[in-house]
């Protein structure tokens, strides 16, 4: 049994209590109710604002003159209004260069990432034009660099291409991509107008690792087929299908294409290196993909490479992005396919992008609102679905070199665009002989990062359920599929929320030698318990779907506690229920406290409530237990109850 290592000798016990808790000396307060008698519609209301407004984004209206506010109304939907009217000469120096940093690993990026998700190249530019200037606009982050990211796009293509085949049925399959990046951005701009945010984090952080770790290894496997020079590869995207593909195709691997692909991957991954080293250098890594892809198209142009079995990226198109809201599929058979991509590459991005726009907003020591991001990536998503754009979000790698470089607005989004829409306006041509080896390079070196073994060891030594979390996306993702991988993962974290709603953990309590407190005996060697006591503590909310467990949780309880008192002079008369840390409480658990009360009788037991906090005191004022419990069965805190009962029933005199 828990404690078992506190108990003393019962004379020793009663000797030491009775002298440091002088419990004819202490004061009994009466359990007081939430001041202020508020209307249900009052109380809805400020429920309703503390679940959908825990931040209160109207507060800044307030005592304010209707220009004010129609000026404040404008800085709050567009953000670039607030530090546009700031904006300086000085600011835009730091942005530019911070903008045409991440352009040179944008354009290498994006155009890899298309690749990932089955798409033409082109299309991985486009979506590094037009989301970012929207972001720019919308956007409450002053490091998110937006552009496609390697997990969104190695969803859609793996969702997408188990229905249809984009080298059969390309143009549906666009149709399908920019469909699911449509109803992404839907789905985005919803939660975040909705205020219903929090659905994301249904993904806990262990599972969305594990998830990543083992997309990532999926996605470097995959591109096997560009750095071998495979050319008939499998399109499934498990680990021993894909190995399988590798070692069954070894006559058609080649090694001038080895060579060049692990001469580039090498050199990528030693810079990748040198960055994490030494951050200063961040330049260092964030210029080798564009490197890498010029160097690379000039050897393949002087050598003719295409002649030796290296495959070229080819003819790619020249101009700005064409309109595609004509080509959304809003009927037919795949309509439900394109809806369930969205959803899902929309969850992933969605969660990528806040979790990264966070993290540098808490370096810089600014905020950002998640719900505010949530409707501007949705927009951003809506819009560059009618602009040939897929699946947009903020990169962890990107943004990451865009803080290093020294952003201060997201006018670097805006540089970055720039520096995009003139490749595609003039320099398109140049990219005809850039092989298809290197965009292999690239993603492997882009994606590596997010295998994250060192997350795994320190979940293994803290949570061993997040560890198993880990584990099973991480390989649910390798030996099932990704989507399988993602189902997995969401199951376990959806489970664990269960576990934790629907099994509550409970201690037993004693006390602190020379103090009034009491504390869990599992946690403080040096509490004791007291004679004629069980001091029970509930560490959660009692409502219909724990009621039932805690109700039979305390009994058994107390069934362990009478099987070892009976060896003792001083049985149990008393239990005392601990609600410090119960939060709220419904009917069922008024319920369960009542019939508790009602079979502890029976046994010739009390039951005693301590320390109830506002909203349980007034749910239990407003219904039968105050009368069952109010008049010997409640008190403010558990060293009262002790010494009321104590003084009554002359257990120490």
């Amino acid at each position: 049994m828990v404690g078992g290592s506190n108990r003393v000798t019962d004379k020793d016990l009663e000797s030491q209590f009775s002298l440091q808790q002088n419990l004819e000396q202490m004061e009994i307060h009466k359990v007081a109710l939430p001041q202020g008698n508020q209307s249900t519609w009052k109380s809805l209301k400020q429920r309703f604002g503390e679940v959908f407004f825990p931040d209160d984004p109207l507060h800044q209206f307030k005592n304010q003159t209707f220009f004010k506010k129609l000026v404040l109304g404008l800085q709050y939907l567009f953000p670039i209004f607030h530090w546009g009217s700031e904006y300086s000469l000085d600011l835009l120096k730091s942005d530019a260069i911070s903008g045409l940093t991440i352009a040179s690993l944008a354009i290498p990026q994006g155009i890899s990432y298309a690749k990932l998700a089955n798409l033409p190249p082109i299309i991985g530019l486009y979506s590094s034009f037009v989301p970012p200037l929207i972001y720019s606009v919308l956007g409450s982050s002053r490091d998110l660099a937006v552009g496609p990211v390697s997990i969104a796009s190695l969803v859609m293509g793996s969702m997408l291409r188990d229905a249809v085949s984009p080298e059969q049925q390309p143009m549906l399959y666009l149709q399908l991509a920019f469909t699911a990046t449509f109803f992404a951005g839907v789905f985005q701009a919803s939660l975040g107008f909705l205020r219903l945010g929090f659905i994301v984090d249904f993904l806990s952080k262990p599972t969305l690792i594990g998830f990543m770790g083992g997309a990532a290894i999926i996605v470097s496997l995959q591109q096997l087929k560009g750095l071998l020079g495979i050319v008939h590869f499998t399109t499934k995207m498990q680990f021993i299908p894909v190995m399988t593909s590798v070692f069954q195709h070894r006559h058609e691997w080649a090694w001038q294409t080895i060579v060049m692909g692990t001469s580039f991957l090498l050199f990528l991954l030693i810079t990748r290196h040198i960055s994490m080293r030494r951050p200063k250098l961040f330049w260092v890594s964030a210029a080798a993909p564009l490197s890498c892809v010029i160097l690379s198209t000039i050897v393949s142009f002087a050598f003719k490479a295409q002649h030796h079995g290296i495959t070229v990226i080819g003819h790619l198109q020249k101009g700005v992005n064409p309109p595609s809201g004509n080509m959304l599929y809003f009927h037919g058979s795949f309509l439900g396919l394109a809806i369930k991509t969205g959803i899902v590459t929309g969850i992933l991005s969605l969660t990528e992008g806040i979790a990264v726009g966070r993290t540098f907003a808490s370096l810089k020591n600014y905020q950002i609102d998640g719900n505010k991001e949530m409707m501007a990536i949705g927009i951003m998503n809506m819009a560059g679905s009618c602009a040939s754009c897929y699946v947009t979000t903020g990169s962890f790698s990107r943004s990451a070199v865009n803080y290093n470089a020294g952003s201060k607005t997201a006018v670097s989004n805006i540089v970055m665009a720039s520096a995009v829409l003139v490749t595609m306006l003039f320099l398109m041509p140049l990219f005809y002989y850039t092989p298809n080896v290197i965009l292999s390079a690239i993603i492997i070196t882009a994606v590596i990062g997010l295998i994250d073994f060192g997350a795994a060891i320190r979940l293994w030594k803290v949570d061993k359920l997040d560890f198993l979390a880990f584990t099973s996306a991480f390989f649910g993702v390798l030996f099932i599929s990704v989507q399988g991988g993602l189902a997995i993962a969401i199951g376990i974290s959806v489970f664990k929320i269960l576990i934790q709603v629907t099994r509550p953990n409970t201690v037993v309590k004693g006390v602190i030698p020379g103090s009034h407190s009491y504390r869990s005996l599992g946690q403080y060697k040096e509490a004791l318990r007291v004679p004629h006591f069980l001091i029970l503590g509930i560490e959660s909310p009692i409502y219909f779907a724990n009621s039932t467990y805690l109700q039979e949780r305390i009994l058994r309880w107390i069934r362990e506690e009478e099987e070892t008192a009976q060896k003792s002079q001083y049985p149990i008369k008393y239990v005392i229920l601990d609600m410090a840390a119960v939060s709220g409480i419904d009917t069922s658990g008024l319920d369960t406290l009542m019939e508790l009360k009602k079979i502890l009788g029976k046994k010739s037991l009390e039951l005693v409530l301590a320390n109830p906090v506002a909203a349980v005191a007034e749910k239990l004022y407003k219904s039968e237990a105050w009368e069952l419990f109010s008049s010997e069965g409640l008190y403010m805190t558990v060293a009262e109850a002790i010494a009321a009962i104590s003084s009554v029933e002359k257990f120490y005199p």
